[in-house]
């Protein structure tokens, strides 16, 4: 009688508890998970313990939206509306006669969407009884799947007196992007290009696997393609306009990827995209921030080889970036050393990590997650500045040859009239542009784009600098020319255009 009496009181707390809780299980079903809690806790925690313990499970298994929903979920209990229903797949079960199925449909509430597997006769009832635009409570188990979560399906009915707002779009921004979203469609400018890297699967297979980078006017994200997909990385150019199809999002380290496997694509599309990358102050930037730079190259070094501890050879390359409020060196690594950049260049840095460098000074380090982007090139600039009828031959300092050989010829002309001012004209012309020093008198030009901007200001020709002492403000990576006489290496200018 004790023991029963006993037994009658736990099962009271048992009744007590799911009386308290708030969810769609029937008090048999919360009975035998109470019973199967307490068989696998070894006798550790006794009935009324073990009720607890179920009751804050299936209370957590409630998700406030898809987004909520993890791999590492036991079980996810949510609203969603149907968005597309797939076809039915079949396959071969290891050691039973008849054939599995699945069909998935893709759900979505306010804070995202899912794919949801409908297995077996889940999978019947799928393509006899769902509709799109139909709204389903549904239980399942989330796990990590090909592309992206996705949760396979225990329970499922409609709820046709739920309202679901499902903002359905065929385009994604950068911006609208979400943790478990799959069948994406973004439309960006690709920024950054990467190599095909190899890797061994559990199973013995060889993987493959490379990244590009978009933008938009929203931002811009890392796209990761897997096997198939991995040799767009290489085929496609920065400055061209890709469409990703059918991608899945995924958190890699804090942020958000885009990831295209199989059943993705990356195509070229005639679309017209603006990113507008938004930048980090050099001035404002301190030791241990990872930051987005954006500005003019100042100088570039050539690329070096080094030996890693492992045996392997790595690269690294040194370019100085300036912006209105300083310049930096940024060490390029990696595949990143193979970028073509030099002086006069305007780049974005994106995700560039700021280290303590040589001498005390601020570094920028940008590796393999980095993103670099030449946003105006130097020769761009030169070939669409070039209306006057000159070339890059007879740009900036190049240039001194040819204005000394039309002083000669004006000289030769002069010396012929007799006027012997322009042969010491065309004498002192020459000696300029042989030691790139002046001891005043004879005026010249040198066309270049701006990397320093105050005083004096910096022009590069693309093969030499020089300073110019001037008054004229000028802003970064504008092309001008500089009319005046160099004494000791400066140009003082009488006149910038």
């Amino acid at each position: 009688m004790r023991g029963l009496r006993l037994h009658e009181h736990r099962m009271s707390d048992i009744e007590g508890v799911y009386e308290d809780l708030e969810a769609d299980v029937s008090l048999e079903e919360f009975r035998e998970a109470v019973e199967e809690k307490v068989e696998q806790m070894g006798g550790l925690a006794d009935e009324e313990t073990a009720a607890m313990l179920i009751a804050h499970e299936i209370g957590e298994s409630e998700v406030g939206g898809i987004a909520d929903i993890e791999p590492s979920m036991e079980v996810a209990k949510f609203v969603a509306k149907v968005l597309s229903i797939g076809e039915r797949r079949t396959f071969e079960r290891d050691g039973e006669d008849e054939d599995g199925q699945v069909v998935n449909v893709e759900v979505a509430d306010e804070t995202g969407s899912v794919r949801a597997a409908f297995w077996d006769e889940h999978a019947e009832a799928a393509l006899g009884e769902l509709e799109e635009g139909q709204v389903l409570r549904i239980k399942g188990r989330p796990k990590d799947g090909f592309s992206g979560v996705e949760v396979s399906v225990d329970e499922v009915e409609p709820d046709p007196d739920t309202e679901v707002d499902v903002q359905v779009s065929d385009t994604h921004t950068v911006e609208s992007l979400s943790l478990g979203l799959s069948n994406v469609n973004l439309v960006g400018l690709v920024l950054d290009t990467g190599t095909v890297r190899t890797f061994d699967r559990d199973d013995g297979s060889e993987g493959r696997v490379s990244n590009l980078v978009l933008g938009d006017s929203t931002g811009r994200v890392r796209v990761t393609l897997w096997d198939e997909q991995a040799d767009l990385a290489t085929e496609t150019e920065t400055g061209t306009t890709v469409e990703v199809v059918d991608g899945y999002v995924k958190e890699r380290d804090g942020s958000l990827e885009l990831h295209v496997g199989n059943r993705g694509a990356v195509e070229e599309v005639d679309a017209e995209v603006e990113y507008v990358p938004e930048s980090t102050s050099i001035e404002s930037i301190e030791i241990g921030q990872e930051v987005d730079l954006a500005g003019v190259v100042r100088s570039a070094d050539p690329k070096r080889t080094f030996d890693r501890d492992d045996g392997s050879e790595g690269q690294v390359r040194n370019i100085r970036v300036q912006d209105a409020t300083g310049d930096i060196r940024v060490a390029l690594w990696g595949e990143k050393a193979d970028i073509d950049i030099g002086p006069g260049d305007e780049v974005a840095l994106g995700d560039v990590e700021i280290q303590d460098g040589w001498q005390d000074d601020l570094e920028a380090s940008a590796g393999w997650q980095s993103t670099i982007t030449v946003l105006e090139s130097d020769s761009e600039r030169t070939t669409g500045g070039d209306e006057s009828g000159g070339d890059d031959e007879n740009a900036g300092l190049g240039a001194f040859a040819g204005d000394a050989s039309d002083d000669a010829e004006t000289a030769d002309a002069a010396s012929e009239d007799g006027d012997g001012a322009a042969t010491t004209t065309t004498t002192a012309t020459e000696a300029d542009d042989a030691t790139g020093t002046g001891d005043g008198g004879d005026e010249t030009e040198f066309t270049g784009v701006v990397v320093q901007a105050g005083n004096p200001v910096v022009l590069d020709d693309g093969e030499t600098t020089m300073s110019v002492d001037t008054d004229v403000d000028v802003g970064l990576g504008e092309e001008v020319t500089a009319r005046g006489v160099v004494r000791d290496g400066r140009l003082d200018a009488n006149d910038v255009f």
